[in-house]
């Protein structure tokens, strides 16, 4: 088992998730996306409690990209403060080898 790092974030819509993950994918930056079905977020925001629907988005990197990765999404997003939450996981050998190959690590 090796260590790889999957970063989430939220989007407005799917056209927005799927511009992004397509720029990381080109740019080399993840080897993988899941664009996860429609979610309803309720959140506080600048002072009032909010609701609405965005597309989530899972992102799969090797530890020594995740802050590269991270930046470069924060770049793209059509959001004023992005929520980009990383952690990481315990991959198979061969998942984590695929990982590094195709982000070039």
């Amino acid at each position: 088992m090796s260590d790889v790092a999957l970063l989430w974030s939220t989007f407005a819509d799917r056209a927005d998730a799927e511009r992004v993950a397509e720029a990381m994918i080109a740019e080399r930056l993840a080897a993988c996306v899941n664009i996860l079905a429609p979610c309803t977020s309720i959140y506080r925001w600048e002072g009032k409690v909010e609701r609405g629907d965005e597309v989530p988005a899972l992102f799969k990197t090797t530890p020594e990209l995740a802050d590269r990765l991270r930046a470069r999404i924060a770049e793209l997003h059509s959001y004023d403060l992005p929520v980009i939450e990383a952690w990481l996981a315990a991959a198979s050998d061969p998942v984590s080898d695929w990982i590094a190959r195709e982000t070039g690590a």
